[in-house]
């Protein structure tokens, strides 16, 4: 039987990526985490934490965090049976684009009770690979197929539009959006993970299999991709919901009118977490129904 204290330590050191930190969670000293640490790993045999900065796990460490988080679900569901066993709301580490986050994943975390958020932020093409990897329990991720140990909920799709100012399109766009234009003309682009501008510039210029090229901001804000829009800084491809008032009212405008990009979207979550899940994961799909397409 492994010691919750020293599972509760590992996953503290990993996701604070210190053993200051860890001990300020844990409400311990940096020399009590050090030792259920290193206990751990005696009883183990095995390198749980390489020390650095940050401090992060091994992938032996990263499954008994995962087995950590798994057990302290298992004990919520347990706590609704059981009241006097309670020990507080559980911590729920899940992986959320930023582009949902802004748009409708808020409110689904507000219908919750029960749970504290530990939210990690990544590109929906790469968020299974956190759940992969053991250091979230649950993931909004744009592959449909379940991992091994997992279920999954298709959710529907987040539609994007390519959008700027007018003045920006009378500028960079004015014999219309052609291939040179689109060369010339400065994108925003939320990170190097971030597909979604070149996926709809192949879609205009037509040129299948190759990644498109143009000059590009870089801008890791959801609320800015809009704001830059707005101010003419330059083009990009915004969730609709954040920009729909804007095209309503002529602030913003379509590159080229309907040309829509949906990025479809799974809820994807491990199986033995599932009955702790279940009240976030009714509401996580009633706020994706309302949104999407």
């Amino acid at each position: 039987m492994l010691d919750l204290a020293q599972l509760a330590a590992l996953a503290a050191v990993h996701r604070r990526g210190s053993f200051d930190l860890a001990a300020a969670d844990l409400h311990v000293t940096p020399s009590a985490v050090s030792q259920r640490i290193k206990a751990l790993e005696e009883v183990t045999g095995t390198l749980l934490i390489r020390r650095g900065q940050p401090c992060t796990a091994t992938p032996t460490g990263l499954r008994l965090i995962r087995h950590h988080d798994e057990i302290a679900l298992l004990e919520t569901t347990l706590g609704a049976d059981l009241p006097n066993l309670t020990q507080g709301p559980a911590t729920l580490r899940i992986a959320v684009n930023a582009d949902s986050l802004a748009t409708w994943v808020i409110p689904a975390l507000a219908a919750t009770d029960g749970f504290l958020f530990d939210l990690v932020i990544d590109d929906q093409d790469v968020s299974q690979d956190w759940l992969r990897r053991g250091e979230v329990v649950a993931a909004i991720t744009a592959h449909p197929g379940p991992l091994q140990g997992c279920d999954t909920h298709p959710l529907g799709a987040l539609r994007y539009r390519a959008t700027a100012s007018p003045a920006y399109v009378t500028r960079w766009f004015p014999q219309g959006v052609t291939p040179l234009a689109l060369s010339q003309a400065p994108a925003l682009t939320f990170s190097d993970k971030d597909q979604l501008q070149d996926r709809w510039v192949t879609r205009q210029i037509g040129v299948a299999g190759k990644r498109a090229s143009f000059p590009s901001h870089r801008l890791a804000s959801s609320q800015g991709f809009v704001d830059a829009c707005l101010t003419g800084l330059g083009w990009g491809l915004n969730p609709e919901p954040l920009v729909a008032h804007h095209l309503a009212s002529g602030r913003l405008t379509e590159l080229v009118p309907d040309t829509p990009l949906d990025v479809a979207l799974h809820w994807q979550f491990t199986r033995l977490a599932a009955p702790a899940l279940g009240p976030l994961t009714a509401a996580i799909r009633a706020k994706a129904a309302a949104v999407l397409v």
